[in-house]
């Protein structure tokens, strides 16, 4: 008698949604302006890269953020959790003014 051979077949990956998609210009990856800071730095962080592109509603690429940026908004005294990239770059009250 032969034995019968095992075949071992690799699981399907799950599907991966993705809330950054690589930037062919060169830009790093592009965010949606709504991503919050500690999102786009968890984003930054797993990428490797020092900006991301945001892009607003209709996928247009509107600025630069920068890793420097959001660090220092993150330790400044006026952070919460709830600053999204657009309140930076709109110029909201809430956030001080850093440039990128």
């Amino acid at each position: 008698m032969t034995p019968a051979r095992t075949q071992y077949r690799m699981p399907h990956p799950a599907p991966v949604t993705m809330t950054a998609t690589a930037d062919f210009e060169g830009h790093g990856p592009r965010v949606d302006d709504d991503m919050t800071v500690e999102v786009a730095l968890a984003v930054m962080a797993s990428a490797r890269v020092e900006y991301l592109t945001v892009c607003d509603g209709d996928n247009r690429s509107t600025d630069l953020i920068t890793l420097v940026r959001l660090a220092a908004l993150r330790d400044s005294s006026t952070y919460t959790d709830r600053i999204r990239l657009r309140d930076l770059l709109d110029g909201s009250p809430h956030s001080p003014a850093f440039s990128c």
